[in-house]
């Protein structure tokens, strides 16, 4: 033991002997050192070590009511992997900011976390209009974003992975199932959105694939709602006309934000029933029914890649870890904690880049972005979620579900397995010549 030298220290006598004490202060302190690297602690050590990642979700504003919660989890994961030792020994830190629903906020947070910050990752935004801010941001300092929401798709960047769905993995489904016979063979149709670019280039899309189906343009009703938009009357009572023309009508709602709470009362105050005119929606999940009455809403649709409903033993112990985190945190939903969507992309993406980085042995972008290809996850959904080799997008599974009295959805129709992501729509011309990745990925694999 090293503290056999200690007598010598003692013994010491005369001219020196502060300074000898001194020694045996700093000889103690060192045993002890010892000691304790003898009893186990090279972990803590090593998790004296950290590295930074960036939250970047609305946390103000009136996409609050959607992005708290993605930010929450995010947290959750975080904590899940420090308390496992962390990644690569690094201990992560996340650093949270709110760009307030702020689309050019969201770039200047970007830039500060990536320059300032010196975060080796971000998690974040919710809307297209956020992510396009950001977006050149992030290219131009190679910085590197994981962006968990369903998008419009036109879209492929070697700074972005993409954990949401693909118009091919929710909204050309969606619609196809209504235009079903299962889904009430719907012949006419409502685009409702959120007056910015995901909507509208959603729109577009559908548009260009009803016509491919037969639809005509007169079939076709498309009207759009600012941000923070309350007052659906109006809009609603249109809906009512168009339907009573004599052809089953079905609604494809892309409101976003704090909007879907006016949006879906007026429905219910209306007595607009699904089985009248079904609404399916692509940015409705659990937690924006949370202030609902549903019941007058029993039958309407959502289409995602998950919903809290499903039964399987991967879901049922997120659920369980996401209730015990929010109790543990006194989070505001702590009383009735909902899982959704894009709180499972978001989760997803926080694993993905971990073990990226594991596999690169190393947080510099290049490698990491690299190492992402192919990683695989078991998701909350019970699939086997799986990045593409070249397009950084998942293969995702896709749900429809009808909306139940408690707020929850029942599964009606299901994709047989995980589809691949087309980034790039079919139904616009041009894509046929555009690339299923992104620029310069070639170089890097090299």
């Amino acid at each position: 033991m090293v503290f056999g030298a200690f007598p010598k220290l003692i013994s010491l006598k005369g001219k020196g002997i502060a300074m000898k004490r001194r020694s045996f202060v700093k000889a103690l302190t060192l045993a002890a050192s010892v000691a304790a690297i003898g009893l186990g602690s090279s972990a803590a050590l090593a998790q004296q070590k950290t590295v930074k990642i960036g939250v970047l979700h609305s946390l103000s504003g009136t996409m609050a009511i959607s992005e708290t919660v993605l930010k929450d989890v995010v947290l959750m994961a975080v904590d899940e992997i420090n308390a496992k030792g962390g990644v690569m020994g690094h201990k992560i830190e996340p650093v949270v900011v709110d760009p307030a629903s702020n689309w050019p906020l969201f770039a200047e947070k970007a830039r500060q976390l990536l320059t300032q910050d010196k975060v080796a990752a971000v998690f974040g935004c919710w809307t297209s209009v956020s992510r396009k801010s950001v977006l050149p941001v992030f290219e131009e300092l190679n910085g590197l974003l994981f962006y968990p929401v369903q998008y419009e798709g036109e879209e492929i960047s070697k700074n972005v992975f993409y954990t949401g769905a693909a118009p091919n993995q929710q909204a050309i489904p969606a619609v196809e199932y209504l235009m079903s016979k299962d889904g009430g063979a719907a012949k006419r149709w409502v685009l409702l959105g959120t007056d910015y670019v995901y909507p509208r280039t959603t729109n577009k899309i559908l548009r260009a694939f009803l016509k491919s189906k037969g639809v005509a343009d007169s079939d076709i009703m498309e009207d759009y709602t600012p941000f923070g938009h309350a007052d659906y009357q109006t809009i609603i009572a249109r809906i009512k006309k168009f339907s009573s023309e004599g052809k089953k009508t079905a609604v494809v709602s892309t409101i976003n934000g704090d909007s879907n709470v006016p949006f879906y009362k007026e429905l219910g105050n209306q007595g607009l029933k699904a089985t009248d005119v079904p609404v399916v929606a692509f940015s409705v999940g659990e937690e924006e029914l949370r202030g609902v009455d549903t019941k007058p809403l029993v039958g309407h649709l959502a289409a995602w890649n998950y919903f809290m409903s499903l039964k399987n033993a991967e879901n049922d112990a997120w659920k369980k870890k996401w209730a015990a985190y929010t109790k543990a945190k006194k989070l505001a939903y702590a009383g009735k904690p909902l899982t959704n969507d894009p709180m499972e992309a978001a989760y997803i993406g926080v694993y993905m880049w971990k073990q990226a980085v594991e596999k690169a042995k190393s947080f510099d972008v290049d490698k990491v972005r690299v190492a992402t290809y192919g990683q695989t996850f078991k998701a909350p959904s019970g699939i086997m979620s799986k990045m593409d080799e070249k397009n950084h997008h998942l293969h995702k599974a896709v749900f429809i579900g009808e909306v139940k009295g408690d707020g929850q959805f029942n599964v009606v129709w299901k994709t047989k397995g995980p589809v691949k992501a087309q980034p790039w729509s079919p139904f616009i011309a041009g894509n046929d010549k555009k690339k299923d990745e992104p620029a310069l990925m070639a170089e890097k694999k090299k």
